[in-house]
């Protein structure tokens, strides 16, 4: 389902906790609205982080680095993150009014922190050229399966274009999935299908969705919308790509003609 959580106040806005509200997700997952000079540490005993900056301006520091983000808009800019193990001690210090996003989940594994400026994320353009361009998208990706198969998440992206679909067409996965929004104006809506049930999308708002449900998502007209998706993986059933719903596949067919059917 969709919740909102209305305006971001200053700390944490929490969208979901393992042990806590909408535990089914498997994941703590928490946007931190960070004031000008304003420090913060974080560390995690016995789970796995990955921080990610939607604007400000951070500096960020962990073991003997100490990096810089800056992100002006999530609409036109490309992501920030560190994606470090258990016990790795990250600060942050807050150069400009900031927020963040920090997703967490259990991981025993060991790995190197891995810090994502946005030359290395992965931006895609997803429905160009099909279906008279209704479901034209930007797709980035920080981390999954493919770069990242220490992990038990999946953090990534997407711009939707106003009016336009996207998670399209229909899909659904066994992993639960998290969607965080934005809109380039607050009053920017949407609607999310999770299932059969249909969901007001608006500023700041999240969707939870319970492993093998569907959910097709569309932006208004006037309206860009952005949403972090996260997945956390299952045991021995990591995610690694989408089911498309069978009776809507006939959409990825070579020419298929969507209107008029002649």
């Amino acid at each position: 389902m969709v919740h909102s959580l209305g305006g971001i106040k200053y700390g944490g806005n929490f969208l979901c906790e393992i042990n806590g509200k909408n535990k089914d997700m498997l994941m703590d997952i928490v946007v931190v609205k960070l004031s000008k000079g304003e420090k913060k540490e974080y560390f995690q005993k016995d789970k796995e982080m990955a921080i990610l900056l939607l604007t400000g301006n951070v500096k960020i520091c962990w073991e003997q680095n100490e990096k810089t983000m800056k992100r002006d808009s999530v609409f036109d800019e490309d992501p920030w993150c560190l994606h470090a193990p258990k016990t790795t001690e990250v600060t942050l210090i807050a150069e400009d009014e900031s927020e963040i996003l920090i997703q967490c989940t259990d991981n025993d594994k060991k790995f190197e922190p891995k810090f994502y400026s946005p030359e290395d994320c992965q931006s895609d353009v997803f429905g160009e050229g099909t279906w008279n361009g209704t479901a034209r998208r930007v797709v980035r990706t920080v981390f999954d399966y493919k770069n990242a198969p220490y992990s038990n998440m999946v953090m990534g992206e997407v711009i939707t274009y106003p009016g336009k679909w996207s998670s399209y067409p229909p899909h659904h996965h066994p992993q639960p999935e998290v969607y965080f929004y934005k809109f380039n104006k607050p009053q920017g809506l949407g609607l999310c299908l999770i299932g059969d049930n249909a969901y007001k999308i608006t500023d700041n708002s999240f969707a939870t969705i319970n492993g093998g449900l569907v959910h097709p998502q569309t932006s208004a007209p006037g309206y860009a919308m952005y949403y972090c998706w996260m997945i956390r993986h299952l045991e021995n059933n990591p995610w690694t790509d989408r089911i498309d719903v069978p009776e809507h596949q006939w959409l990825w067919e070579k020419d298929v003609k969507i209107w008029p059917e002649k």
